[in-house]
């Protein structure tokens, strides 16, 4: 049976948004997932699925540069 995580699950519009007003927008629109800041020099992340966790990965100048979702 899929797994269906309650609240929004991505946020396409926050492509080129500063990663600090991502991970505030996506908190106060599914106040069920936690927003974490990837930095271009982190290559790993957890590999297990987790409804109550958004990856945000930004650039070198901290801007949001893939859809954010959770996964």
């Amino acid at each position: 049976m899929p797994l269906t995580c309650q609240g929004k699950d991505s946020w396409p519009e926050l492509i080129g948004v500063s990663g600090e007003i991502a991970v505030k927008t996506i908190e106060e629109e599914n106040s069920f997932v936690t927003a974490i800041i990837v930095p271009p020099s982190q290559t790993a992340i957890p590999a297990d699925f987790r409804c109550d966790r958004v990856f945000v990965f930004v650039d070198d100048e901290g801007v949001v540069e893939r859809v954010p979702m959770i996964f």
